[in-house]
């Protein structure tokens, strides 16, 4: 089944003292979005040491895609009102030596052309890190132009 045929899963709430996007002028800032699949999340642990493998981490990805056009949706109350995708952010929960955290973010940005065909095409950066939240494999940040 083709992702874009797949219903948005619902929007995230904020677990903290944060919202979970902001309006500036006509762009709009999400909060880290993590893989989180009917409520609970998805995918956990560091790819690059064999605990979790890139397909896993690509489909983390995905969630967090999904999880970030969900949010888009429930804020300006329909995809219609992006005009497209600036910039993603990816975190991922990398082992040292893992060097292929554009190959992971692939998953989301996929997932956002999918969707929102050209408009879903953006700039990007792809980052490893020590952990995340909760120990997800994944989190993602958007810019969305509206």
């Amino acid at each position: 089944m083709s992702i874009q045929s797949d219903a948005l899963p619902k929007a995230p709430n904020p677990v903290g003292n944060y919202v979970a996007s902001h309006q500036v002028g006509n762009l709009i800032y999400t909060s880290g979005l993590l893989p989180l699949k009917d409520g609970q999340l998805a995918s956990t642990g560091a790819i690059g040491g064999g605990e979790v493998s890139m397909e896993q981490a690509q489909e983390a990805a995905r969630h967090c895609a999904l999880n970030a056009l969900a949010l888009l949706q429930q804020e300006l109350g329909s995809l219609d009102k992006v005009k497209h995708i600036v910039k993603i952010t990816g975190f991922i929960n990398a082992s040292p030596d893992f060097t292929e955290h554009a190959s992971v973010m692939n998953g989301a940005s996929d997932t956002l052309v999918k969707w929102l065909g050209e408009r879903g095409k953006h700039t990007r950066s792809a980052v490893g890190v020590a952990s995340l939240p909760l120990g997800a494999t994944v989190e993602m940040e958007v810019i969305a132009a509206i």
